[in-house]
């Protein structure tokens, strides 16, 4: 099958590791820390070879949360957790936001940022039935899980705060659970409830707790990725990017509480929350039967009947029809991908030299798609990463990734430079216009067309294609029916 080609090609780790750098927040600047292009290169490393060497996804769950190490510059997984370091305010806020962080990437639960300031009664009544039911010090018990973990960043050069690498491992001053001891930061007061000065490390949806002497993080992990939410969420996440609608919608917004078609909500004006949980529930159980196999997964969804639907609707198309999938929606390219199907269809190819951004990763690259992280492009703010930022690629940090259109993507492939060089019929031999000028007009028209739409033209737009070639000097009007492509809806959807 094609599809197990394509699942072999080293372009599905370079896609799969830019994802999972999105949804882990691989970033080198965050609103709170720094990871440093040292850091990133090593959780770009970490990420790719995970994914290289079929690592099973509650493993890699499992390496992140439980990371201990000395350096994240070395040792690539200890950068997922300094990610939610809160400087300058208490220890607890450190807690909760990692648990928060956690828990949206690994169970699509966003709401536990909201528990962790109040009770979700009178906040999210209308947004969850789990969380209108759920009080703040359940949350504090999931972010007690963090309470004897400590973070210390180091500097590089004892003269200079910055850079700095990451350490990750046991506090040795931490004495007790979650305190409740806290009247500053980021979050709302934490103080004693009655007698009671320390919440007790507990998972929120079992009850679980520690084991005796066990590692309060190795016993967060084993209850995550038992958890049937872990499935679910690495399910719906993966389905999200190939269908542009997630089965949960937003796919970090998981009702837990109305997710079960066997057991749906009773509480009035409350219905399931997946447009079809049977198919989440049974994805998410073929997905752990297989051992938690990311390629087995996506094999599974991209053979389905439901992905191989035309794009085209005959007839009326009716909204409402939208969660039941009954078309293949078109995808908008990430500007990544845009950027390299304009030099892999071109001929002209950059060379970016990723070292002067990410000491470690010593090698140069022309791909977009193998660049460790949105934030620094190697050209460093000019034509490229210009380009790429009017595709809304995000930032890892406070702007998610987004396949809204604009303007701005509209005039970026009619004038940007990206584009321009790419069109020209002479000056250089390995551009895709001048190596098939000398064809006859039909071969050169359906060469652009599949090169570029990989499709050929319809009858209408051969017509008008040939037509425009005779029109005047010949370079010229090929270098316009190569822009005219290159400009056209279908070059950046996925039908």
């Amino acid at each position: 099958l094609l599809v197990d080609e394509l699942l072999a090609k080293p372009e599905w780790i370079d896609k799969w590791t830019l994802f999972y750098g999105d949804l882990f927040k691989n970033n080198s600047v965050n609103t709170n820390i720094r990871r440093e292009g040292e850091g990133v290169a090593a959780f770009y490393n970490w990420i790719y070879t995970s994914l290289q060497s079929g690592k099973p996804y509650n493993t890699m769950a499992t390496e992140l949360i439980t990371a201990t190490g000395a350096n994240s510059y070395t040792q690539g997984e200890l950068n997922f957790l300094p990610g939610s370091f809160q400087p300058g305010v208490p220890a607890q806020d450190t807690y909760d936001q990692s648990a928060v962080d956690t828990v949206r990437a690994f169970l699509g639960l966003g709401h536990l940022n909201c528990i962790l300031c109040h009770n979700g009664r009178g906040h999210l009544d209308t947004l969850s039935l789990w969380g209108k039911r759920t009080v703040r010090s359940q949350g504090w018990g999931m972010a007690s899980f963090f309470s004897r973990t400590a973070m210390t960043r180091t500097a590089v050069d004892a003269q200079a705060a910055v850079p700095y690498y990451w350490s990750v491992g046991p506090n040795p001053n931490a004495r007790t659970d979650y305190p409740l001891n806290t009247t500053t930061g980021n979050r709302p007061a934490r103080q004693p409830i009655g007698t009671q000065t320390t919440v007790p490390t507990t998972y929120l949806f079992t009850g679980a707790k520690p084991a005796p002497g066990e590692d309060y993080r190795a016993a967060f992990a084993k209850q995550i990725v038992a958890d049937p939410l872990f499935a679910r969420a690495a399910v719906n996440y993966v389905w999200e990017h190939f269908f542009g609608l997630a089965l949960v919608t937003p796919s970090d917004g998981i009702d837990p509480d109305r997710l079960d078609s066997d057991n749906p909500p009773t509480d009035e004006g409350w219905a399931l929350q997946p447009s079809n949980a049977a198919l989440l529930r049974d994805l998410a159980a073929d997905f752990v039967a297989n051992k938690y196999d990311l390629k087995k997964l996506m094999r599974q969804i991209v053979t389905s009947e439901a992905y191989q639907m035309s794009s085209r609707y005959p007839g009326t198309w009716d909204a409402n029809w939208e969660p039941l999938y009954a078309r293949h929606f078109v995808r908008r390219l990430w500007g990544e991908e845009i950027h390299d199907a304009l030099v892999q269809s071109s001929g002209l190819t950059p060379s970016y030299d990723l070292n002067r951004t990410y000491p470690g990763l010593s090698r140069t690259e022309s791909f977009a798609m193998r660049n460790p992280e949105p934030l620094n492009t190697p050209d460093r703010g000019g034509a490229v990463s210009r380009f790429l930022d009017a595709f809304l690629r995000g930032n890892r940090d406070d702007e998610d990734r987004r396949a809204d259109g604009s303007i701005s993507q509209a005039l970026a492939l009619m004038n940007d430079p990206l584009v321009l060089t790419r069109i020209r019929g002479t000056g250089n031999a390995n551009l895709l216009l001048q190596k098939n000028l000398s064809k006859p007009d039909e071969e050169l028209v359906d060469t652009l067309f599949l090169t570029v739409l990989s499709r050929n033209p319809t009858d209408a737009e051969k017509t008008a294609a040939l037509n425009q070639l005779k029109s005047g000097q010949r370079t010229a009007q090929a270098e316009d029916l190569l822009w005219s492509l290159y400009n056209k809806v279908d070059f950046t959807f996925n039908y």
